[in-house]
C-alpha cells in the first residue's frame, strides 16, 4: 500500500510538472535561428538526456550497468533496445537551450534562451511466462517527441539602384513532432525491433517587402507573400542490436537502425497581398493579388542510417555511432532547397562506481562524458557548416540502495551540452548552443504480480 501511495504522489508530481514546463515552454519561447529557414527547420537531439550526456550514442546502447540487470531509460532512437527493457519506466526529459548568434564580418551578435519539452515516454516488458523461461524478452513503449523546430525571423535592408531602399523581412515558425509506439524483442543475444506512429506538424514562412521611401515623392505599398501547410505521415524505424559476452563478462554489443523515408501528405495555403499594419502590428489586407487554398502535394523526408557499438564492463561503458543522413533526397511540394546530405560521428562513455558494498551516495551516480562531429544538412553556396560539440552528464538516483535491487528506482537524468554550428571559415553566421539537459526516469513493479507467504 505505501508503494501505491508513493507512485500515486510521484506521477501527480510529474504530472504537474509537465503542465509547469509546457505552460514556461510557451511563455519563454524566443529563439531565432536564421538557419531554420532551410529544409524542415532545426533538427532537435533524437536521443535521451542518457544518451545525450555520452554525445548521442544510441545504436547499440542499452542502459544497465553491473550488478543492475535492467534498463534505466527507453532508448528512443533504437526499438531493437527495447528487448532488454525488463521494468515498467516513465522517461521524460527537458532541456534550457541557449543559443548565441556571431557574425563573422561583424561584432553583432543576438541571444535566446528556451525552455522546451524534449521527450515523454512510457515502457514496459510483456514477455510471456514461456518466452522468459527461455531467456527471451520481450517490451513495448509509446510517447511523444519534437523532430524538428522552425523558428526564424530575419530583416535585411537593401538599396535598389534607381528606385528606394527596400526593408526585407523573413518569418518562419512551426516544425513536426511524432506520437510513437515501439516494440523491440530479444532472443538469445540477438535483438530485433519497430516503431511507428504518426509525423504531424505545421508549417509557415512568410516574406513581407516594405519600401522605405527615401526617395521624396514615391509611395509605395507594403507587400507580403506568406505559405501555410499543414502535413502529417505514419512512419517506420527498424533497429537490431547483437550481444557478444566476453571474458569477465563483458559485453560487446553491436547496433543498426534505420529512419525509412518518409512522405507526408501536405495542403498548403498561399497568398501574395498588399498590406497595412494597424495600430497592434496586425495585418490588415488591402489587396489580394493571388491566393490559393488546400493545395494538395507531398513533403519528402530522407531515410538516416545509424551503426554503432557499446562496449561495457560492470563499471564502464564505451561507444561510437556514425549516422549518415540523405537529405539530397528531401522534396518540399516537388521543390528542392538548400539541403545536403550529411554524416555525424557520436562518441560517449560512461562511469558507474557501483560498488554494493559501500553506502556512499557517490558510488550509485553515473558519470556520463562525450563529443559529436560532423557536418549540417543545410547547405548555403559552396561551403559546409560543420557542426561540432562536447557533453558531460550524470544520472542522480532518487532511490534508497535497497529498492534498486528490487528494479524499483527513480533517477534524476542531467546533462550539459556545449556545441557549435559553423566556424569563422564560413561567410555566414556561427551558432554557438548551450543546452542544459534534465529529466526524471522512474520505475516500479506496477505489472508483476505480488506473492505473499
Amino acid at each position: 500500500m505505501h508503494l501505491a501511495n508513493l507512485t500515486t504522489a510521484i506521477i501527480k508530481k510529474t504530472a504537474l510538472f509537465i503542465v509547469v514546463s509546457f505552460i514556461y515552454t510557451f511563455a519563454s519561447a524566443q529563439e531565432n535561428s536564421p538557419y531554420s529557414r532551410y529544409g524542415m527547420g532545426d533538427l532537435v537531439p533524437s536521443q535521451n538526456i542518457v544518451s545525450r550526456s555520452m554525445g548521442g550514442i544510441t545504436a547499440g546502447f542499452i542502459d544497465s550497468s553491473g550488478f543492475l540487470p535492467y534498463s534505466q531509460s527507453i532508448n528512443l532512437s533504437n526499438p531493437a533496445s527495447l528487448g532488454s527493457l525488463n521494468s515498467t519506466i516513465f522517461d521524460i526529459g527537458g532541456e534550457i537551450d541557449t543559443r548565441t548568434l556571431k557574425s563573422n564580418t561583424s561584432p553583432e551578435k543576438y541571444k535566446a534562451t528556451n525552455t522546451l519539452i524534449s521527450y515523454l515516454q512510457f515502457g514496459f516488458p510483456i514477455t510471456p511466462k514461456k518466452m522468459l523461461a527461455k531467456g527471451n524478452y520481450w517490451g513495448i513503449a509509446f510517447g511523444l517527441r519534437p523532430v524538428t523546430r522552425i523558428n526564424y525571423k530575419i530583416s535585411a535592408d537593401k538599396r535598389l539602384a534607381g528606385i528606394d531602399s527596400v526593408n526585407t523581412l523573413f518569418e518562419g515558425t512551426g516544425g513536426i513532432s511524432q506520437a510513437n509506439f515501439s516494440t523491440g524483442i530479444k532472443i538469445k543475444n540477438f535483438s530485433f525491433g519497430a516503431s511507428t506512429g504518426y509525423s504531424f506538424g505545421n508549417r509557415q514562412n512568410s516574406t513581407k517587402l516594405g519600401f522605405i521611401n527615401d526617395s521624396i515623392g514615391n509611395l509605395y505599398m507594403q507587400s507580403n507573400t506568406q505559405s501555410d501547410s499543414r502535413f502529417g505521415a505514419l512512419f517506420l524505424t527498424l533497429g537490431a542490436q547483437y550481444g557478444i559476452r566476453l571474458k569477465s563478462n563483458n559485453v560487446l554489443r553491436l547496433g543498426i537502425f534505420t529512419n525509412l523515408q518518409q512522405n507526408l501528405k501536405a495542403k498548403r495555403d498561399n497568398i501574395n497581398q498588399t498590406f497595412v499594419y494597424d495600430g497592434n502590428g496586425e495585418i490588415i489586407s488591402i489587396d489580394t493579388v493571388t491566393s490559393s487554398k488546400d493545395q494538395r502535394g507531398t513533403i519528402t523526408l530522407p531515410a538516416t542510417y545509424t551503426a554503432g557499438f557499446t562496449y561495457s564492463t560492470p563499471h564502464w561503458l564505451v561507444g561510437a555511432d556514425v549516422e549518415y543522413a540523405a537529405w539530397s533526397k528531401y522534396r518540399y511540394f516537388g521543390a528542392t532547397d538548400a539541403v545536403q546530405n550529411n554524416v555525424m560521428v557520436h562518441l560517449g562513455a560512461q562511469y558507474y562506481p557501483g560498488k554494493t558494498t559501500s553506502t556512499k551516495y557517490l558510488n550509485f551516480v553515473k558519470y556520463r562524458a562525450g563529443l559529436y562531429f560532423g557536418n549540417d544538412y543545410v547547405r548555403i553556396g559552396t561551403t559546409n557548416r560543420p557542426i561540432y560539440g562536447v557533453t558531460l552528464g550524470a544520472s542522480l538516483p532518487l532511490t534508497a540502495f535497497q529498492r534498486l535491487r528490487l528494479g524499483e528506482f527513480v533517477a534524476l537524468n542531467t546533462g550539459v551540452e556545449l556545441g557549435q554550428h559553423g566556424n569563422r571559415q564560413n561567410q555566414s553566421l556561427r551558432e554557438g548552443i548551450v543546452r542544459f539537459n534534465f529529466g526524471i526516469a522512474m520505475s516500479a513493479a506496477w505489472f508483476q504480480k505480488r506473492k505473499y507467504d
